[in-house]
């Protein structure tokens, strides 16, 4: 899995991990991060997630980071927004209002680009990438972030073999061996939902879990 996978996916439309919804997570646990109203929240792999605009409605300052250009097109579009846009070092720089979307390569950005973010919302990110780079993007986040941001961590948890990602598995224990050397982890909830996913049990599955976490620098 590349680049090329995910511009691929978007330019065929094939955003089956796309919700159309606000996450409902998102509006019921935010609070646990005490996030001052009008800090700036970093949103990796963000896509076209209308979650951006429940936090910018909330007060906060979003920074969404996005491979692809049609996902940050569509957002705009879709949103009905009229941004303003600029080549800012590696990336194309979206922006309207409290909102900002650097497209390009994650694993581009340096602590210049996000040395303000308190916060981070992280729904389809972690899951999105396969067990041999979810140590790099999590190594890569805690070498550019400030201390103490703290993570809204949301992921999926059941049996890799009975279907190929994305969304990808990733268990309480791989977590741990992420997170646990410098963040407190507190499960904030786990709740089974393979009902509310037929196009995934149509796949094969038989157990999905989510799980909500919150990662508090130590």
């Amino acid at each position: 899995m590349n680049t090329e996978f995910w511009l691929e996916s978007w330019e065929k439309n094939k955003i089956g991990f796309h919700q159309q919804e606000i996450n409902s997570h998102l509006k019921s646990y935010w609070q646990h991060l005490n996030a001052t109203k009008h800090c700036r929240v970093l949103v990796p792999l963000c896509g076209k997630t209308r979650d951006m605009l429940w936090l910018c409605g909330q007060g906060y300052r979003v920074l969404g980071v996005e491979i692809s250009p049609l996902a940050v097109r569509d957002f705009f579009t879709e949103s009905s927004l009229n941004p303003e846009i600029v080549q800012q070092d590696n990336f194309c720089r979206w922006e309207a209002d409290s909102l900002v979307i650097l497209q390009g390569d994650f694993f581009n950005i340096n602590s210049d680009q996000v040395q303000d973010i308190a916060c981070v919302f992280d729904r389809a990110s972690l899951v999105a990438l396969p067990v041999e780079l979810r140590q790099q993007y999590v190594q890569h986040l805690k070498n550019i972030l400030p201390d103490n941001v703290k993570t809204l961590l949301m992921t999926f948890d059941y049996e890799q073999k009975e279907m190929n990602g994305p969304p990808f598995s990733v268990s309480e224990n791989e977590i741990r061996d992420l997170y646990q050397e410098d963040h407190e982890i507190i499960l904030l909830c786990k709740q089974d939902v393979l009902d509310e996913y037929p196009q995934l049990q149509a796949q094969g599955l038989n157990r999905l879990q989510e799980k909500i976490y919150l990662l508090k620098p130590r």
